[in-house]
């Protein structure tokens, strides 16, 4: 009789196919003893040489391993197995789906041994709260087996993206719906800019509240105001009534209210609340999956409120690290939550005090800025003037080579010269950040004679 195992590692070894599709998502714990070894080493062979190894690679490779002849033989015979019935594979798609519910099964095995260790105090390294994680992770085990959008044969999928409803979620706004062009992408993040206490907050529980009466299920995360907060800015908007005047109403007439709202949307709404830059898209991704697993929600649409007090998952703090690239690497963790679960999210962004001022902010507005003509080096080029810096370039910054990914046009702005007891001289914004033994500070933020800047 046939093994599931045996017919993997025949597709392995005698199906390109096979191999391009499956490959990619197959780990050694999927397999027990010999065919572990067997797949470890057929593995690591592929990896080195990125094609299907031979059978006298194989063998050699086995020899060198720490196995005994025992577990050799039974390796042997399993290839011999899989030679003498090469000409007989199985149809491939038929065999992928199989070996995507087999993985799933031994993962969902695995993890369910582990709960049961963990419940009985055998597992010193988690607790039960990393249970409901594992047997998520297990069951969404997925072969993604596509490899991108074809110009021509995927035309027809392409007309129906552009023409599906679904593909955007319409704001309540006409003139948000002009600028986005008919609502936010869905797998997108967009972000509102506005200076400090000009009500980027109370805008996104505006739309929060619109989306809820379109039916929409919707997630708000805040880091900027409790979460009791945002209920009440987002309830106010949906009863029409002042925030003062919400709390004077008795509880019969609140009630009421309510299930009248309650009565005209089938969305639902959740407000959750971390502390200030304590949390990052690990813990929006967590939030993400407990909504879904306790609550029954996915939602339709996420606001986050807002970037700049999030964390970045990459960088443990902001030490050693300027904020825009901290504050990039955020928005990128962001964008890849929105793709992964497919929704689209806003959040909001605060304008230095030089865009506050300006009628017509854009991206130097929340950027910092040094002098054009400041030297910097790149990596190929050598010291170049900041002005002749060019997209694509690589340029040395604190922690190594960046790439350039964006130029922002010259704006003239107040600047300052600082002098180095170097003798080397910087101007530079009264926002421009740079990382002191103190922490992350700029003209603005108390940046002082005799304060020590660790990358210049």
């Amino acid at each position: 009789m046939v093994s599931i195992e045996q017919s993997i590692f025949k597709a392995l070894l005698y199906s390109d196919e096979f191999v391009r599709k499956v490959l990619p998502y197959l780990e050694s714990e999927y397999f027990d003893g010999y065919q572990k070894t067997l797949f470890e080493t057929y593995k690591e062979l592929f990896d080195k040489y990125n094609t299907v190894p031979n059978l006298d690679a194989l063998a050699i490779s086995l020899q060198k391993r720490s196995i005994s002849e025992g577990e050799f033989s039974e390796i042997v015979e399993l290839i011999d197995e899989c030679y003498n019935d090469k000409d007989d594979l199985p149809n491939i798609d038929w065999l992928v789906d199989e070996t995507e519910d087999y993985c799933k099964n031994k993962k969902l095995y695995s993890a369910i041994y582990r709960s049961i260790n963990i419940l009985d105090g055998n597992d010193k390294e988690l607790d039960a709260h990393a249970i409901p994680d594992m047997l998520d992770d297990a069951l969404s085990v997925s072969f993604d087996t596509t490899i991108g959008m074809e110009f021509f044969d995927d035309a027809d999928r392409r007309h129906d993206m552009y023409t599906d409803e679904d593909a955007r979620v319409p704001f309540s706004l006409s003139a948000l719906n002009r600028l986005s062009n008919g609502g936010h992408k869905r797998k997108a993040l967009s972000c509102i800019l506005a200076g400090t206490n000009v009500g980027k907050s109370a805008m996104m529980c505006y739309l929060a509240g619109e989306l809820l009466k379109q039916g929409k299920d919707v997630l708000y995360i805040t880091m900027e105001m409790a979460e009791e907060l945002v209920m009440q800015r987002v309830e106010a908007n949906l009863l029409d009534i002042s925030t003062d005047d919400l709390e004077k109403l008795s509880k019969e007439q609140y009630l009421k209210k309510v299930d009248k709202v309650k009565s005209k949307t089938h969305g639902r709404f959740f407000a959750k609340e971390y502390p200030t830059s304590a949390a990052h898209s690990g813990h929006f991704r967590h939030l993400l999956k407990e909504l879904k697993q306790k609550k029954k929600f996915n939602p339709d649409f996420v606001f986050i409120d807002y970037i700049n007090i999030c964390a970045s998952s990459r960088y443990k703090s902001m030490a050693g690290v300027n904020s825009y690239t901290y504050i990039k690497a955020i928005a990128e963790e962001l964008r890849g939550l929105a793709v992964e679960f497919e929704i689209p999210i806003m959040t909001a962004t605060q304008i230095n005090r030089d865009g506050f001022n300006d009628k017509s902010p854009d991206m130097t507005s929340t950027s910092e800025c040094l002098d054009p003509y400041s030297v910097i080096t790149e990596k190929t080029k050598g010291d170049i003037l900041l002005k002749d810096v060019s997209v694509g370039d690589e340029i040395l910054s604190h922690d190594g080579y960046k790439v350039v990914r964006m130029k922002h046009c010259p704006k003239i702005k107040k600047s300052y010269r600082i002098k180095m007891k170097s003798g080397k001289e910087i101007i530079c914004s009264a926002d421009h950040v740079f990382p002191t033994k103190d922490g992350r500070m700029s003209i603005n933020d108390g940046l002082k004679i005799s304060s020590k800047i660790s990358s210049y």
